[in-house]
């Protein structure tokens, strides 16, 4: 069997939310065939507590780094200042952009659902097969 690509990603979410982050998390890791590596700006980076421009550049620094970039969407995200600006920051780069519907919802931020290159359902299965699809 040949080996499996690893797969770069960034996964923009609101903190305030930061439980779908972490199930969002638990589902790649847990994927089948899958392997990913994370390059979000995750709770304990020093990132988080920074400035706001050290912020800025550090995602800047991740989202240029990636193959894709999932988007957490409830519409939530619409209203989050970081979350839209590392969609500003994806596009920018022209990275394939994959919007995640809330667990068991089809209401997204319309920002995302916009920008996206593919909306898909909260399961593992969508959402891999999606990153497969669109990664660069």
């Amino acid at each position: 069997m040949p080996a499996l690509r690893i797969y770069a990603i960034f996964i923009s979410h609101a903190w305030t939310y930061g439980d779908d982050y972490y199930r969002l998390v638990e589902m790649l890791d847990d994927a089948v065939n899958f392997r990913w590596k994370n390059f979000s700006v995750g709770e304990d980076d020093p990132l988080h507590g920074g400035s706001a421009r050290q912020l800025r550049n550090g995602l800047d620094r991740q989202i240029q780094r990636v193959h894709v970039v999932l988007m957490l969407s409830g519409v939530y995200a619409t209203h989050s200042d970081w979350m839209l600006e590392e969609l500003g920051l994806a596009q920018g780069y022209g990275k394939p952009i994959i919007g995640i519907f809330p667990h068991a919802s089809r209401r997204a931020s319309s920002a995302i659902q916009d920008a996206a290159d593919e909306m898909v359902a909260w399961n593992t299965a969508s959402i891999v097969n999606a990153i497969r699809r669109h990664a660069i």
